[in-house]
């Protein structure tokens, strides 16, 4: 008999899946033994490790305690943990509406700013994932969105900064970031500024290639949001509670959202768990009128407890400080040697934990590895890589002709370079096979980190 599970995203007769039984720290194990180095932090939400043991104390005592409740009620934990979020959140972003996940987050953040600006249409970028429910596929721009959506004629996509594959022309980031700006004003003017209730983006673009906007452009769409009324909503799902060395990333670019989105991150997935963060102004829009939205399990007991401890962890433990060493002090200094050494790799980025190497087939002309939205044996190269990287130990991520790296915020500085060698020896037997010799020719550098105090 097949698998009974009906898996997402797959054709269900062309995948074998491993199966899984336990986790420990920055490690998961199969059914035969073989451990796992979760250099993804599965879907990028594993943020403090597998099982750990702040965050299983925490669900045990809140099993023991109340085990669920509506979201009608007051209970301590709930409140507690919306309490530290509103605290680490920047300006006056002072409330939290629970949700199950990323994409009822983005959906109920859509919906709050329509219902507070009276106006229907959003504008999201053509790179992005907002979730695969109703409104957030419409939002999403990446190719998942071609199959599902009916097609949201109020949800408007524009191009976002990517100075590698620039949509402007652009040889530099200040014109990246300039030309960005010119184009999302046009989008706005073109499409009726009074018709736009918000603009939605990853603070840095996640899937769709781990893209750091550059210094300016953030700011430059809160200017735009403040001169035509228009909600700013930063989608913080991946980048969210540390995955940048920051608590949000929007503090790496000193702007401040409207509402800010958030899943994953907040108590490592151990139960499904999301929100939004409000400002004081829109949550003041529904102060003597009810907010049209809700859900039976939203600021589930079990899913805040692992979340309240995961403030615990980060303070404990040290994890922005440790996160922000480690990309700096290993990840960074290590990937812009592979960039330096083998010709398929096109361009490393990131902030953090959370990076990507771009696969080219001719830096010169910068053609992917394997096309856009490839499948099947067009994928075939990357697909290799991602074998061979698995064969020795470690979980990948991998996205069109990119390999990112993000794994638990407190992995080992040992661990970082055991996942970090087996991406290079991964990507040199690649470069051999391909017929591509080591090439001692850098590639454009990568931006270095945005200058955040030590202390954020």
């Amino acid at each position: 008999m097949a698998d009974a599970v009906f898996h997402s995203w797959s054709a269900q007769d062309l995948i074998d899946p491993i199966t899984v039984v336990s986790g420990e720290g920055s490690y998961f194990y199969d059914d035969t033994g073989t451990a796992y180095l979760d250099f993804s932090s599965q879907l990028m939400n594993v943020n403090v490790g597998h099982r750990h043991p702040t965050l299983v104390r925490a669900m045990e005592e809140q099993l023991n305690t109340l085990p669920t409740i509506q979201p009608a009620v007051r209970t301590p934990i709930r409140t507690k943990l919306a309490e530290l979020i509103a605290d680490a959140a920047p300006g006056e972003l002072n409330y939290v509406f629970f949700t199950n996940g990323g994409a009822d987050a983005n959906e109920n953040a859509v919906r709050m700013a329509r219902e507070h600006t009276g106006r229907s249409k959003v504008l999201s970028a053509y790179r992005s994932y907002h979730g695969a429910t109703s409104t957030a596929i419409s939002l999403t721009g990446d190719p998942r969105r071609w199959a599902v959506s009916s097609g949201d004629s109020s949800v408007v996509h524009f191009f976002g900064p990517y100075l590698y594959r620039s949509a402007f022309h652009a040889t530099t980031e200040e014109e990246e970031c300039a030309r960005a700006l010119e184009h999302l004003e046009n989008v706005i003017q073109l499409e009726g500024p009074d018709t736009i209730a918000a603009i939605i983006l990853e603070t840095v673009v996640g899937t769709n290639g781990i893209l750091v906007p550059p210094a300016g452009y953030l700011p430059g769409v809160r200017a735009l949001c403040d001169k035509y009324g228009i909600v700013y909503i930063a989608d913080e799902v991946m980048v969210g509670f540390g995955r940048t060395g920051t608590m949000f990333a929007v503090e790496h670019f000193d702007v401040t959202p409207d509402l800010i989105t958030f899943a994953k991150g907040v108590n490592s997935g151990y139960v499904p768990l999301g929100g939004v963060i409000i400002s004081e102004e829109i949550r003041n829009s529904f102060a003597t009128r009810p907010y049209p939205g809700g859900l039976t399990y939203s600021g589930h007991p079990l899913a805040c407890a692992p979340g309240v401890a995961t403030f615990t962890v980060f303070e404990e433990e040290d994890v922005l400080a440790h996160t922000r060493t480690m990309g700096e002090t290993v990840v960074r200094p290590r990937l812009e040697k592979l960039a330096r050494t083998y010709p398929i790799v096109g361009e490393v980025r990131g902030l953090g934990l959370f990076w990507a190497i771009e696969l080219v087939r001719d830096r010169a002309t910068r053609e992917p590895l394997v096309p856009f939205n490839a499948s099947g044996p067009q994928a075939e190269p990357v697909s290799r890589i991602v074998a061979d990287i698995k064969k020795q130990g470690v979980w990948p991520f991998s996205h069109f002709n990119r390999i990112h790296m993000a794994p638990p915020l407190n992995i080992s500085e040992a661990d970082l370079h055991r996942g970090l060698d087996a991406y290079e020896a991964a990507i040199a037997a690649a470069s051999q096979s391909l017929g591509a010799s080591e090439d001692p020719q850098p590639t454009s550098a990568v931006p270095a980190a945005p200058n955040v105090a030590a202390t954020s």
